[in-house]
């Protein structure tokens, strides 16, 4: 795709979903297989190419082979730039993107009515096993060898199943309506997601003054389109390879696309209550403070976050006016003050960072992501 031709492909791509996959999971579903289904989702991130898969049923076999092909064109200098890019920018990088690359999907409607509306595939109680399986595949991103030893692509491989289960059990609801909103989870919101957790976090990183480089910000949107076809993307909808082109198109659609809904922001709540209680004290108006400059406001108000004296201290300051005494109530040691034309959101962002790759870690390790994902029909508990 490119900047000229997106609009129409796009809307070509919102009635398409993962025939492949699709039919796998109607075939699990239909013949009451889903406790299988759930334990093979919980093992499937430890598999590794060429391991025997024998043990599993021949038509997961012959779907796990053939989802195993890398991307066409995918090359030995791709990896190294996205390696470069996770070598310098892993950490903070994965905090943004699960908490401003998730908000963003939850700006387009439709996806926001799709994540509430299969609450019970993360808990009815409460969003921390679909927020930590989401970042588990941001920290996947980053780790060594993970795009080259095949772990990553397992982990890419376990979305698309749950893309599919999603798509079976709105199909199987009779509640979806096609004509308003297309296929469910579509390759239109497929090929979003992968622009909002790419240009858009390469565009949050600029808001916040984190410099990163034309190699690197190529290297972050290469990873995605890596990612991008292991989710089930055919070839012609993949984001290109090309960071200018694709924060082109994105910029060209995502007005068309996000909005202000009451699931959207339901699920910015949700998300923001969760991160919250693995924040040191008093840095939570700082953290809420860092997620409004990264969107801007525009989309900050459409997701209702609630504004931010340290928000409005630190835009002036960051732009080289002013000087704000101890932002972020302590947070950064007792400080005196910063001066003028230092980022006062760098020490923020580190602390952060630390706090959600520890809260990942935690959620990961302490039965956060150990709930099914896999029913036999929708409702979120509402």
């Amino acid at each position: 795709m490119t900047a000229g031709s997106i609009a129409p492909e796009l809307e070509a791509a919102n009635q398409v979903g993962d025939p492949d996959a699709d039919a796998l999971v109607s075939d699990l579903l239909d013949n009451g297989e889903v406790d299988g289904v759930n334990a093979l989702f919980r093992t499937i991130g430890t598999l590794k190419p060429h391991q025997d898969l024998s043990h599993l049923p021949e038509r997961l076999r012959a779907f796990l082979d053939e989802a195993s092909a890398p991307p066409p064109d995918w090359s030995d200098a791709d990896v190294k730039a996205a390696e470069g890019f996770f070598a310098r920018h892993h950490g903070e990088v994965s905090m943004l993107q699960g908490t401003v690359g998730l908000i963003g999907t939850y700006l387009s409607p439709t996806g926001a009515f799709t994540l509430r509306s299969t609450g019970r595939l993360g808990g009815v109680e409460g969003p921390g096993r679909r927020l930590s399986q989401s970042s588990r595949l941001f920290l996947d991103m980053g780790n060594k060898d993970a795009m080259r030893d095949g772990t990553l692509a397992a982990s890419v491989t376990k979305v698309r199943l749950v893309h599919a289960s999603v798509r079976q059990l709105h199909k199987k609801s009779g509640e979806w309506d096609y004509e308003k909103w297309g296929e469910p989870v579509s390759q239109k919101y497929t090929t979003g997601a992968a622009c909002v957790f790419s240009t858009q976090i390469l565009q949050a990183m600029k808001h916040l003054g984190l410099d990163v480089s034309r190699e690197d910000a190529r290297g972050f949107v290469c990873a995605w389109h890596y990612v991008n076809h292991y989710l089930g993307a055919p070839e012609k909808w993949l984001i290109p390879k090309d960071a200018d082109e694709t924060e082109r198109m994105w910029n060209a659609e995502r007005d068309k696309e996000w909005q202000k809904s009451d699931d959207g922001v339901f699920m910015t709540q949700q998300a923001v209550k969760f991160y919250e209680q693995f924040l040191p004290p008093g840095a939570s108006d700082a953290f809420l403070a860092m997620i409004r400059v990264a969107l801007t406001d525009k989309y900050a108000d459409m997701a209702g976050l609630p504004k931010s004296l340290l928000a409005e201290a630190g835009k002036p300051l960051a732009a080289g006016h002013g000087v704000v005494s101890s932002l972020g109530g302590g947070l950064f040691g007792g400080a005196a003050e910063k001066t003028v034309g230092v980022n006062p959101y760098k020490d923020l962002i580190g602390v952060a960072s630390k706090a959600f790759n520890g809260a990942e870690r935690y959620a990961l390790t302490h039965e956060q992501d150990d709930q099914p994902q896999m029913h036999q029909d929708l409702h979120d508990n509402r």
